[in-house]
């Protein structure tokens, strides 16, 4: 009798890495840990500002998964400082190539840079789409 898990959709490694970190969410809580965050304040305080109820659970689903560890730093009420364990680190790989992909074939984009707090990113200084846009379009009135 076989004790392995079965896999959600198939054995693929895309769609099971995908069922772990494949959401809209996780990887930018990865790429904050990896830059140095550790708190959820300092998490929720990200520029993309996700959600706080989204947060405790992406939190709760990576530890599960075993990319994050939270430690209490505080008792009452009790507070954790969160950490990537050797699996969450391997994802900055991962990051990475996102960060190639995005800037060869998504104009404008940049990268953040790490150590930046309050969400003031390189991020944070480039002009909407939908401003550009609107910047851009000619005038139509006669």
């Amino acid at each position: 009798m076989s004790t392995t898990k079965p896999f959600a959709r198939s054995a693929c490694a895309v769609a099971n890495s995908l069922d772990v970190v494949g959401d809209k969410w996780s990887l930018l809580v990865v790429r904050d840990l990896l830059y140095g965050k550790s708190t959820y304040g300092e998490l929720a305080n990200s520029p993309e500002h996700i959600p706080t109820n989204i947060l405790a659970e992406r939190l709760k689903r990576l530890e599960t998964a075993g990319i994050i560890v939270g430690t209490p730093y505080q008792e009452r009420p009790v507070r954790y400082a969160y950490t990537l364990t050797p699996k969450g680190k391997a994802l900055g790989d991962v990051l990475l190539a996102f960060v190639r992909w995005g800037k060869q074939h998504i104009p404008e984009t940049v990268v953040m840079e790490p150590g930046k707090s309050g969400g003031k990113t390189a991020a944070s200084t480039a002009t909407p789409r939908r401003t550009r846009a609107k910047q851009a379009k000619p005038d139509s009135r006669p």
